[in-house]
């Protein structure tokens, strides 16, 4: 990497134009920095200088990249091989640093699959999400958790595979309630020979593959013999194998027959926002969509902001073998050689102009245009609501991130604290956070004690990270669930670390702990309240309810950790696999502790060395 510091007084065109005698014509990636060595922009070029050079120019530039240009006093650069390489850096670099003028996709999480696992002599089919690192066939992306577990409940009732753990599958000793409600042939107890399960799990392969005439023919072949052989409850079965797999077809909605495996892509722009709208085929089969809205200015094209899409959406995921686009992209060539350089394959990238492929872009547009209209009337909404809090709590300007904070314990035991986010566009789960409370000294069920901590870890963290207040994640304005002690408990943590202009706001039951009645609490002032019928308190009571959901939430997986946890779990070299052995082995923890050495070195699995491990854990810790 190269950086060459022109003097710090020159800013805009006049230092753009000072690094252009240290450029050549290689390819490669280059920074825009603002005073504060803050990243304005990150851009890709075939050829550095004369991209750069574009820059220097005092006109003919959108109002966004002027005023980029304009606050521009620092850039770097970093050459590449080849132009791909410099898009694939380019798409990381956008999303890692976040660049203000850049187009961001704000939404970037994994999508889940299904999967049948084939590392077992009777494979299950399971909802995968994350690297495809086990062995077995994958099928997806679908579009949501919620679009995979409706496939899955329907292709257990067709094809009857087992979803349990191996561990669990290993402890059976008669069939489970699948096996009873018809979900599951029960294979751990051999109800079901391995050759008929395997040919179940051929035909759920062949179903998900696109091939379900086939396999539906075949049921149908095989109920109609049944029939004819008087088996009424085998052809009852297979009925409802038939009935589950047309459900899964039905539930699919549109699916396209000259499309195999594409992501339809649509992207509508109004007003400075956008929206893309995604629509995922594989196997002839429509698995879902999802809407993101990246962020765009009113002054970017439409061919900007779909390559940018493209870029950061499949930097974590494989691109399907066709991507269907409702506007082309400048670099359609280069794209498509980076999206095929990561997928080991030929990917293609269309705008389809007529046919079933336009119609499905039709659909895609339709959704994508109806999906931002609902989306600026949200945003308007919360805007009103943002002015209405500002006003009802004397602040200089509506808040754009708001933090609510609460604890969840039961008599002090397992005791979390959480954080949720709120601003201009709702909920930001993302930026959820959840404190384990580690204070040894403090008394069970001491609200502002646990307070304090969450507070002081959350405001070191911050100072720590982001002193200059750069990168977004300072609030602009505290709840706290409590009256006026929490507030005092609160306003002594951001004192200690040197925070007097965040302002922080009490929400307290009031009387009869009555919602509707909350009273206010606010440093050095009167407690007061809201208008019964006032959207500014509906509006608050969503944000302490959703904190409270969270910590409630929090509490209970940690809660529910700790009844499943044992001694053993602190014994050196002791995991899961041989925790379950032990278990296996002498019936309980207590009974482990009180073995003798001569009866653990004859647990399968653990070594004489492992044996006097544990033993002297459990024997010798005084």
């Amino acid at each position: 990497m190269t950086e060459q510091a022109p003097q710090p007084a020159v800013t805009g065109h006049a230092c753009i134009q000072s690094y252009l005698r240290t450029l050549d014509s290689s390819p490669g990636v280059y920074r825009m920095l603002d005073g504060e060595s803050r990243v304005l922009y990150v851009g890709k070029a075939r050829n550095l200088r004369a991209r750069v050079s574009s820059y220097a120019r005092p006109t003919g530039h959108t109002g966004r990249i002027a005023r980029m240009i304009s606050e521009t006093t620092r850039m770097m650069f970093l050459t590449t091989r080849t132009e791909t390489e410099a898009l694939l850096l380019e798409q990381n670099l956008i999303k890692q640093l976040k660049p203000k003028y850049n187009v961001l996709l704000r939404d970037d999480k994994s999508f889940p699959n299904i999967l049948l696992a084939k590392d077992h002599p009777f494979p299950k089919i399971t909802k995968h999400r994350g690297a495809r690192k086990q062995k077995g066939s994958y099928f997806g992306p679908f579009a949501s958790a919620s679009a995979v577990n409706r496939t899955l409940n329907q292709l257990q009732k067709a094809f009857l595979l087992r979803n349990c753990s191996d561990s669990m599958y290993d402890s059976r000793t008669r069939p489970c309630l699948l096996y009873q409600i018809k979900r599951c042939s029960a294979p751990c107890v051999g109800q079901i020979s391995p050759e008929d399960y395997a040919e179940s799990v051929r035909d759920a392969e062949l179903f998900l593959s696109g091939r379900s005439t086939r396999v539906q023919e075949e049921l149908a072949e095989q109920m109609a013999a049944a029939s004819q052989a008087l088996e009424f409850e085998r052809a009852a079965g297979l009925r409802d194998r038939i009935r589950a797999l047309t459900q899964v077809q039905t539930s699919q909605g549109i699916n396209p027959r000259g499309v195999a495996e594409a992501d339809v892509i649509a992207l509508y722009m109004d007003g400075g926002q956008a929206c893309v709208q995604v629509f995922f085929i594989r196997a002839n089969q429509n698995w879902g969509n999802r809407d993101f809205y990246p962020r765009v200015g009113p002054d970017v094209s439409t061919a900007e902001a779909m390559e940018a899409f493209l870029g950061q959406f499949y930097d974590n995921k494989e691109p399907p073998r066709q991507l269907l686009l409702s506007d082309a992209i400048e670099n359609a060539d280069l794209m498509t050689e980076a999206l095929s350089r990561k997928a080991g394959r030929k990917v293609e990238i269309l705008v389809p102009q007529r046919g079933e492929k336009a119609e499905l872009i039709s659909g895609a547009m339709r959704n994508a245009r109806e999906s931002l209209a609902r989306k600026m009337s949200e945003n308007a909404t919360q805007a009103k609501l943002l002015q209405g809090l500002a006003d009802a709590f004397g602040l200089d300007q509506p808040p754009q991130r708001i933090e609510v904070y609460d604890n969840s314990h039961i008599q002090g035991t397992n005791a979390v604290g959480a954080m949720i986010v709120a601003g201009p566009e709702g909920f930001e789960k993302n930026s959820y956070r959840k404190f384990n409370i580690k204070g040894d000294d403090l008394v069970p069920g001491d609200d502002f004690g646990m307070m304090k901590e969450v507070l002081s870890r959350r405001f070191s963290r911050l100072t720590r990270e982001d002193p200059d207040r750069s990168k977004g994640r300072w609030p602009d304005l505290l709840l706290i669930d409590g009256g006026a002690g929490q507030v005092s408990a609160v306003a002594e943590i951001m004192r200690a670390h040197g925070v007097s202009d965040i302002p922080m706001v009490g929400v307290a039951k009031g009387e009869d702990r009555d919602a509707g009645k909350e009273e206010f609490h606010r440093l050095g002032q009167r407690p007061f309240a809201l208008r019964h019928n006032d959207p500014v308190l509906y509006f608050v009571q969503r944000l302490r309810d959703e904190a409270h959901r969270f910590a409630i939430g929090t509490h209970r997986a940690k809660r529910s950790k700790a009844i499943g946890a044992t001694p053993l779990d602190d014994v050196p070299g002791v995991g899961a696999t041989r925790k379950r052995a032990l278990l296996a082995h002498f019936g309980s923890a207590k009974a482990v502790s009180r073995a003798n050495l001569a009866d653990l070195k004859a647990v399968d699995g653990i070594s004489d060395t492992l044996a006097e491990t544990i033993y002297d854990y459990f024997h010798d810790r005084g």
